[in-house]
């Protein structure tokens, strides 16, 4: 009998697909050719840059799954903190129909509207921290060493969004759902919390993003924030999602994306972090991958003023995808007759993070973009 069951196991076809490292189909090097992209931005395809702009950012629009639902925003002052030369407040805030968060407001100690730059915060594996990770807690908040923690680890030791107040900027923060007061989530539940949303009808990725989109909504409608200098900066995930918002409104005057832009064929590699998949559940929309590769996506922001900045050094974006998209960026900006609004800058010697040079690369890129008078 023995003999005979392995006889049949000998005898049963081998299975023609299989799993590699990560749960990749072994067959993905099929599948990456055949990824054409139709609403990649070529001239040979396009003959008009605004039709193709139009065309991209509707199709971005569509995969948020996520319907425009104004409401009002009720806001309510929680806490005030005075500090060297502005304040931090706490805000309640009805960001949509679903989610009433708080964020937190620095506000300078000036009397006219102040040019406003809207901070986007990482991912990083750790939940407990959001809008803490760019803005110092309040002196009694017990997340305030973790804060600093994150801040020596990524950012120098700096609190950048403090160093903008410093410098005059009206700046703003949130946590992204499954964040410090709108969370923690756990690290293995963002799959499961995912699913979930599909379920609903609804897109995890696409709810940040909508989210993102009330933020910038909420700091114009502010009389001291000068709407017509409106600016966002991001880190990691938060520079995914800064190039995204860029991308989906004209209300962004200028924006910095720090340590997040690749293409797929340069992520999808065996050993890539996002293979991973709980992460990336918040930077993946349903079936966008098919119309957009990412710097298409990221491109959809111009012809404004936007910088990104990436390490050589970056484990999680391989620096032969950093530059293949930074090409891409320069065709559409050029195409626009905007070759002048975009920065890109590759530092070969660093990893991901944003440390004190580029801080101040951002900081002057920044001044120079948002120095324009409203009446200009």
């Amino acid at each position: 009998m023995r003999c005979c069951l392995l006889l049949l196991v000998l005898a049963l076809p081998l299975q023609a697909d299989s799993l590699i490292e990560q749960q990749l189909p072994d067959f993905y090097q099929q599948l990456l050719p055949q990824q054409a992209y139709p609403l990649s931005w070529q001239p040979e395809h396009f003959n008009d840059i605004q039709h193709w702009r139009a065309q991209g950012r509707a199709a971005l629009r569509e995969a948020l799954l996520w319907p425009d639902e104004p409401v009002d925003f009720a806001a309510e002052l929680v806490k005030n903190e005075a500090r060297d030369g502005y304040s931090a407040q706490l805000w309640s805030v009805q960001l949509t129909k679903q989610s009433r968060v708080q964020l937190m407001l620095l506000q300078p100690d000036v009397a006219k509207p102040a040019p406003a730059v809207l901070l986007l915060h990482d991912h990083g594996a750790r939940f407990d921290i959001g809008k803490e990770k760019w803005l110092q807690p309040f002196a009694t908040d017990m997340r305030l060493p973790a804060a600093q923690q994150w801040a020596d680890k990524y950012f120098s030791g700096n609190f950048v969004g403090d160093a903008l107040a410093k410098q005059g900027y009206l700046v703003l923060a949130a946590d992204t759902f499954g964040w410090s007061d709108r969370g923690p989530v756990e690290f293995s539940a963002q799959q499961s919390l995912a699913a979930n949303m599909f379920m609903l009808g609804r897109s995890l990725a696409g709810m940040a993003a909508y989210e993102d989109l009330r933020l910038v909504q909420f700091i114009k409608q502010l009389p001291q924030a000068d709407s017509n200098r409106l600016a966002v900066l991001g880190f990691s995930m938060g520079a995914f999602r800064a190039w995204q918002l860029a991308a989906l409104t004209d209300d962004i005057k200028a924006g910095v994306a720090v340590a997040w832009l690749n293409s797929y064929r340069h992520l999808i590699t065996p050993g890539n972090n996002i293979l991973k998949g709980q992460s990336a559940f918040y930077m993946l929309h349903p079936g966008l991958a098919a119309k957009s590769d990412i710097p298409d996506i990221a491109a959809l922001a111009a012809p404004k003023a936007m910088l990104f900045i990436n390490g050589g050094k970056d484990k999680l974006m391989p620096q032969a995808g950093v530059k293949q998209a930074y090409a891409q960026l320069a065709k559409v900006w050029q195409a626009h007759g905007a070759a002048d609004k975009l920065a890109t800058t590759l530092y070969p010697q660093y990893g991901h993070e944003f440390n004190a040079e580029q801080q101040q690369q951002v900081f002057s890129w920044l001044a120079t973009q948002l120095a324009v008078a409203p009446s200009d």
